[in-house]
């Protein structure tokens, strides 16, 4: 059992990591893995995330600094504290790639399972919205849909919509799985990631780039492409300079 301070949960503790701890406590039951049994093993924690809305809000009151402020609102404690809770010894690091910062996440715990380096995985995103400014910077920046709807590759696309949420996912290598008699929802058969490198912006995207990374994937999943049955993108429809 963990003890938490008063101070330290309640207050200097940003919400994201409390709901790191929750949705991966029930990502692991519903694997049916009983944390106790995990401790000391090579589980490892991967966390996408990109806020730091809650540090924003300590920091506008003096009286907030204390020896929790930097553990509670460091984005890397958000998966540390996970593995710190249930004794992991796995690798233990957050993600921070904007949008694709929980897709970041799977990959990288894919890699890490596929080099032999972790047994099991925790995968998790989490983002919550506590302060204006960052919306407020997109709406200037004509990134935001006026309408608060986003409407993907469609005429009136005009931008997109900030959400929050949480979530996990248990992964482990798919013959232990079976070995186990593990439940299996679905099993990634290839991952990777890239950058556009320089497109007409920072923040738009580069079409070569993406085709190539999507070659890339195929070969190492021994997929064709024709076999794809779905697709899902992330689409702002945001308007780009020319």
């Amino acid at each position: 059992r963990i003890e938490f301070s008063g101070r330290e949960f309640a207050l200097a503790m940003d919400p994201q990591q409390r709901l790191v701890l929750e949705v991966a406590w029930e990502a692991l039951e519903d694997a049916c893995q009983i944390p106790g049994r995990l401790a000391g093993t090579r589980t490892g924690v991967f966390v996408g995330l990109s806020s730091f809305d809650y540090y924003e809000l300590l920091m506008a009151d003096g009286r907030n600094f204390d020896a929790y402020l930097g553990t509670g609102n460091t984005n890397c404690v958000a998966a540390n504290r996970l593995s710190y809770v249930l004794d992991l010894k796995g690798p233990s690091l957050a993600v921070d790639a904007a949008c694709s910062s929980s897709l970041v996440a799977v990959h990288l715990a894919c890699q890490s399972l596929w080099n032999g380096e972790s047994d099991l995985c925790v995968a998790a995103g989490v983002h919550v919205m506590l302060s204006p400014r960052i919306t407020m910077s997109f709406i200037k920046a004509g990134m935001m849909a006026a309408d608060g709807r986003c409407k993907t590759f469609d005429a009136r696309a005009d931008g997109y919509v900030r959400s929050e949420g949480a979530g996990a996912l248990i992964l482990k290598p798919q013959s232990s799985a079976l070995a186990d008699g593990n439940r299996i929802y679905a099993v990634i058969r290839g991952s990777g990631t890239n950058h556009n490198g320089r497109s007409n912006g920072l923040t738009a995207p580069n079409p070569r780039a993406q085709e190539s990374l999507l070659r890339q994937v195929w070969r190492q999943a021994d997929v064709l492409p024709g076999q794809v049955q779905y697709v899902e993108t992330h689409g702002t429809g945001t308007r780009a300079n020319s």
